[in-house]
Parts: C-alpha cells; structure tokens; sequence
C-alpha cells in the first residue's frame, strides 16, 4: 500500500508541474485568462489553466496506480465529463444552467453506472435507504459540492489549500479503515494540488479555473460518498461534513443569508467567509490562512467525532458555524478592524544590519554547496533501485533533459520538476533501504540535512528584499511536516512516510530559495537534477 501511495502522489505531482508551463504560454492563444472584474481581487489577466493541468494529473495517476476496483472506471468517466464542462467553461463562459447540466451528467454517471449513492442516512443506520431516497439526496450533494469549492475560490490559494486539507483528511480517514482505494485516489489528487499550489499561492501566476474547482469538489463528493459505504469504512455519514469542512459551511450559510434577503441564492455577492476577512482589515496572505487554520479545525474534528453520535457531530457542526459567524457579525457591528502593526514587516536594512548582515548572504551560499553535494553523494545511499522507479527515472532524464536543449525558456520549471521528482525518488528510495541499519551512514545524512535546514531558516529569516518570501502554501507544508508523524494509530509502514514527508519539505524550501536567490545558477541545478535521475536509472540496472 506504502508504495502505490506514494507512486500515485509523485505520479501526479510531476505530470501537473509538467504541464503547467506549456498551458501558462498558450493560455491567452487559446483564450485562457481570467479578467479582473468588480467582484475579483486581481487587477491583470491571469491564465487559469491550473484546473487542465491537475485534473489530467489525478486522472492519469488514477489510471496507473489505483487498485483494481468496480468504481474506478466509474469515477474516471465521471471526473472526465466534469473536467470537460470546466474546460468549456474557462473558455467561453457557460450560464449556469449549461453548467448544471455537466454536474448531472457526470453526478447520473456516478449513480446510474457505478451505484455511488447514500448507503445510509444520519439517525436511521438500521434501515436499508430507499432508491427513491437516496438518488435525490446524492444529487443534491453531489451538485452541491461541486459548487461548494467553486463559490470558495476568490483568493490566490485559497480553494487549492482547503481542498488540500480536505483530501487530506479523507486520505486519512481511509488509511485508519483500510481503505485503499480511497487512500490512493486521495495521494492522486494531493500530489496534482501541491504541484499547482506553487503557481497559485500569493501572488498567484495561474487560477484553477471552473474545471478545477467544480472537478475537486464533485471528486470529494465522490470520495465522502465512498467513505460512508458501511462496506467500505466504519464512520458515520455525517462525518463527512466537517470533511468537506468550511466551503461547504461557507456556501450554506451565504446561500441562506441571501435568501433571508430576499434574493436569489445563485446571484454572487462578496458575503464569502474571505470577503468578510478582508472587511475585518486582515491582508490576503493574512486571510488565506485563517481560513486554512479553521478548515484545518474542522477536518480534525472529523478525526476526533468519527466514532460519535450524529447528534453529537450536528450539534458540534451547529456550534462551530454558529460561533464563527457570529464572530464575523460582531466585528462589521463594532467596527473592529486589525490594525497595520499586525501585518506582515520585511526586517530593514538596519535591523538586518543588527541581526548579523554576513547571514543574509552568507547561508544561501553555503546552502548552494552543501545541497547540491548532499544530493550527489545520496544517490549512491539506495541499497537497491526497483526497475519501475529506474524506468520513471530514464523517461524523466529524457524530459528534463529534452526541456533544458529545446526549451530554454522553461528552464526552471524543468529543473524544478527534475529536483523535486528526483529528490523524492532519492528519499524514498533511502527510507525503503535499511538505510538507518548504518549507523554513520544514518547519523551523517540525518546530520546533513539538520544543517540544510538550519540554513534554509537563516536564508528565509534574514532575506533581504524581495529575494525569498513565505507563502500560505509553506506554512501548510510545514504543519503536515510537524503533525503527520504525532497521528495515532500508524501502522509500522506509515511513519517512514511521515519521516520522507520532513526531508522533502527541507530540501524543497531549499530548492525554491536556491531558485529565487541565484537566479544565475539555474544550468547548474538542472546539472544536479540530470545527475540524480541518471544515477537512479543506472543504479535500476546494476
């Protein structure tokens, strides 16, 4: 399970990150761009291709590494359908009722051939649910979710990190019941966001687009539905409602607010759970991840009420809601804004100069040797490569490779892709080999990237300039590098995960300061990465 897991997250992550250059170049020729508008934040036109380019991802990972099972034919055909209305979509702008349209036709797909719906309802688990029941219950959540994400998606970031948590949750809940194809169409998905994610946090260089909100909330739809059939997972339906988490909470209650008002619940306004963070004077960077840390709240609740009664996780669910919303009215009342010291400082040229000016150019540099030198030596560290992992390893030199002499102009994200897919092979690879059993072996590679992390603080906390900035999208790394190894109940397989998890996120931090700081350096970088995924391909055979 440990492998196709893993092999299902990098699948996608490397085939999003790879397709997202060619889709960003092309996307004002094939008429790709989201405009500003009064109710959007941005001011030029920016490509939203992100959707194309994670949907095919998960659909490609789904295909080759998902387990043999009678619902996956179902949900690729039904994730197709979505993603081929979204598409239309961010090209030409469909009115809603065409868009409702492709929600029906992949949510009859789901009902109609794979036999995906409500096996029980909440309060009544001793009664077998009724067709006639629960058809119409699927449908209305089905569509539901789909526009769920779609309403959520109005900062960079946003939506792409709530549904992050969200599949993540799910991914977690079906590793605890055993569920592995749930568990392995949720990797898929996460690996397809973490690579968008890097494009589309603050300030974001592409948007997801309909065709990648609507397909994640319909494919978690899909993925709660499955985690509800009793044959399939022990927990109660309602716990995929905290799952789903703040979009869906954020979508009933401006849909209720707006009828309240006498107004059609389909008319867009700027209610949403982010508006109102805006309202409050919190800054874009500041929302994204408030709104990150409730979602992340509400997917923990689901952990801890998914032995609990429906009465139970209804009245937590209520409270929550009740709670938070209440917040926001209490503040609009009393005119409570943030104030600016608040926010967000880039230290000066003279508190830099007191905090030890030598560290702002110093570590990078020394990060820029010992990175490199700690990626040359690992590749000699796997006791053995499995022949799949050096066939990945040869295509992948092949496209990096074939990227860097025809296509110069994306060179980093070739290098990107060849460092990120590439270190990744290297530590699993590491993990899987007994590595720990050579203590000195152990000790100084441990050792090595202790310092690679300890130099990737210095080099983040005494930037100067513009040279390497944070986003919400590190900080969510940095909190599943710190929480995945505390999760109970893990069996002997999954802490090696959570160990790999930290070393990627150290040398990935790495990379992107490596990248953003020695923009001069970039050949040699691609060096690096070419050297790794040769080094893996040769050691396959050897």
């Amino acid at each position: 399970m440990t492998s196709a897991v893993f092999f299902s997250f990098i699948t996608s992550l490397f085939i999003c990150m790879a397709l997202i250059p060619p889709l960003q170049a092309n996307a004002g020729r094939w008429r790709f761009m989201d405009l500003p508008g009064e109710r959007k934040v941005h001011a030029n036109p920016i490509p939203r291709i992100g959707g194309i380019a994670f949907g095919f991802a998960a659909l490609l990972s789904i295909f080759f590494w998902v387990p043999q099972d009678p619902v996956i034919p179902t949900v690729l055909v039904s994730v197709s359908i979505l993603l081929a209305f979204g598409i239309w979509d961010d090209r030409v702008n469909l009115n809603y009722r065409t868009k409702l349209v492709g929600q029906l036709l992949a949510v009859l797909v789901v009902i109609g051939i794979g036999h995906i719906h409500f096996e029980q309802i909440p309060f009544f688990y001793e009664e077998e649910v009724p067709l006639w029941l629960a058809v119409p219950l699927t449908l209305i959540f089905l569509v539901g979710a789909s526009n769920a994400v779609n309403l959520s998606d109005g900062l960079d970031g946003l939506a792409g990190g709530l549904a992050f948590l969200s599949f993540a949750g799910i991914a977690y809940l079906a590793y605890l019941s055993h569920e592995t194809t749930v568990l392995v169409l949720a990797a898929g998905f996460l690996g397809g966001l973490l690579g968008f994610l890097r494009y589309n946090t603050y300030p974001a260089r592409i948007f997801m687009g309909d065709a990648g909100s609507q397909l994640l909330g319909f494919s978690m739809g899909v993925l709660v539905l499955l985690m509800s059939d009793p044959a399939r997972a022990p927990f109660p339906v309602t716990v995929g409602l905290l799952v789903l988490g703040l979009p869906f909470l954020d979508t009933l209650a401006v849909m209720g607010q707006r009828l309240a008002k006498g107004r059609s619940p389909f008319i867009g306004d700027r209610n949403h759970v982010h508006h109102k963070l805006l309202a409050l004077g919190l800054s874009h960077h500041e929302a994204v991840i408030v709104i990150y840390g409730i979602q992340a709240v509400m997917v923990g609740l689901a952990y801890l009420l998914r032995w609990q009664s429906d009465a139970l996780i209804f009245t937590m669910y209520g409270a929550f809601a009740t709670a938070m919303f209440a917040l926001f009215v209490a503040a609009e009342r009393g005119g409570l804004l943030l104030s600016e010291t608040s926010k967000g400082r880039v230290l000066s040229d003279t508190k830099l100069a007191r905090a030890g000016i030598w560290l702002s150019d110093m570590a990078p540099r020394f990060l820029a040797v010992v990175v490199p030198l700690f990626l040359i030596a690992s590749v000699f560290l796997p006791g053995h490569v499995p022949m799949d992992v050096g066939y990945a390893a040869f295509s992948l030199f092949a496209v990096v490779l074939g990227g860097l002499w025809f296509m110069p102009e994306y060179r980093s994200h070739f290098v990107r892709g060849g460092l990120y897919v590439g270190s990744a092979f290297l530590m699993y690879m590491g993990e899987q080999s007994g590595m720990s059993d050579i203590w000195p072996i152990y000790v100084t590679h441990n050792t090595l990237l202790a310092l690679i992390a300890l130099l990737v603080l210095l080099s983040m906390r005494f930037s100067r300039g513009n040279r390497f900035q944070t986003t919400p999208l590190d900080y969510l790394m940095v909190f599943f590098a710190l929480i995945v190894p505390l999760l109970p109940e893990m069996r002997a397989d999954m802490p090696t995960l959570s160990i790999l998890a930290a070393k990627l996120i150290v040398l990935y931090f790495s990379f992107e300061l490596l990248l953003h700081t020695f923009t001069d350096r970039v050949k040699q970088l691609g060096l690096v990465s070419l050297w790794i995924l040769l080094g893996l391909g040769v050691r396959a055979w050897l």
